[in-house]
């Protein structure tokens, strides 16, 4: 199966790494319109075809896949333009600027019967399908709680703020793991460097099961942080992504209430008839086993369109992603107002 890449940018690189490693898989062309790109990516992979013009890509008869990773403001007229071409899509995260494009790319490709994949990364993630089986096999318990940091100095986006440079990687993850759209929204942030373009956000996010997940995205930490903190009524889950081993640390703690062993009385009226018990167990960190998850990512990528499967992330999943985001993107411009997930 032949791949053509759109874009040899930040994470074009690493997409043209991975899919060349793909078996039965060659990427034959990789187009870019910054020529200092376009020699590096000679260079490195001589046997890609290196382009300017992405119409050679998405004219080849002999290219299945069409792999974009370009700004945001372009995805959906390119992935438009292949799909109407008859290609099979790959969009880097986000899926589309607005819900409304995205939604007419998912249309698309239905009529066309081809396969409309969202590079949501983290869904192929050894760790988050671990965490993701945990939750599964209730051993957290009733889920209180989600809290996400994705924060570092860096990297600035001149066209977008940092939650929609940031936020889809953490939404996505909270859809893949609970399998369920939030109800409401709020956001906060405020832009410090660039005028009108935030870059520290703190969003908070309201699911149908009552569980609220509470995301910190910013371009202006010192430290690199990406943690996740699940709290359930059992036990307790910390997911570091800057670790190399044990990444994931499940804590046997937490607190119940308990009735005073007074005698008993139809009912209690007092804080002091109630006492606070807590719990600290052990703690200990499963073993994570697997490969690179753009790799896997890609992987998949290619056995759909062998295969004509739907991707686990689909263009529907991209579509949820974006719904959150203009959710979020609303409350920001509100002062935090609470906004519906429509």
């Amino acid at each position: 199966m032949n791949i053509g890449i759109i874009g040899y940018g930040y994470w074009g690189p690493n997409l043209v790494r991975n899919f060349s490693r793909v078996e039965d898989c060659t990427v034959k062309t990789c187009a870019d319109l910054d020529p200092k790109r376009r020699e590096a990516m000679r260079e490195k992979y001589p046997y890609v075809k290196a382009t300017a013009y992405y119409k050679e890509i998405l004219g080849d008869p002999e290219i299945l896949g069409v792999v974009i990773a370009t700004p945001v403001e372009t995805h959906f007229s390119l992935a438009k333009e292949a799909l109407e071409r008859g290609k099979h899509v790959l969009i880097e995260k986000p899926i589309t600027r607005t819900s409304e494009e995205a939604r007419e790319l998912v249309g698309i490709a239905k009529k066309r019967e081809l396969v409309l994949m969202v590079d949501h990364t983290f869904e192929y993630s050894p760790a988050i399908n671990k965490i993701k089986e945990i939750i599964k096999s209730s051993e957290l318990g009733k889920i209180f709680t989600i809290d996400m940091i994705r924060v570092n100095l860096g990297l600035f986006q001149k066209k977008v703020n940092v939650v929609w440079d940031l936020a889809p990687h953490d939404i996505s993850i909270l859809h893949y793991l609970l399998e369920d759209m939030p109800e409401k929204a709020w956001g906060i942030g405020d832009a410090h460097v660039q005028d009108g373009i935030e870059d520290d956000a703190h969003v908070s996010l309201l699911f149908k099961s009552n569980i609220r997940a509470n995301l910190h995205v910013s371009w202006l930490d010192p430290c690199k942080i990406r943690r996740i903190t699940i709290v359930g009524n059992k036990k307790m889950l910390v997911f570091d992504d800057t670790l190399k081993e044990g990444k994931i640390t499940i804590y046997d703690k937490g607190v119940t209430i308990e009735k005073n062993r007074i005698p008993m009385q139809p009912y209690y009226t007092t804080l002091e008839e109630w006492e606070l018990v807590y719990r600290s167990g052990e703690s200990y960190s499963p073993e994570i086993n697997g490969k690179e998850p753009l790799l896997t990512m890609a992987e998949h990528f290619v056995e759909c369109v062998q295969k004509n499967r739907s991707p686990v992330s689909d263009g529907v999943s991209g579509w949820r992603v974006i719904k959150v985001m203009e959710a979020v993107q609303e409350s920001l411009k509100n002062s935090g107002k609470e906004v519906g997930v429509r």
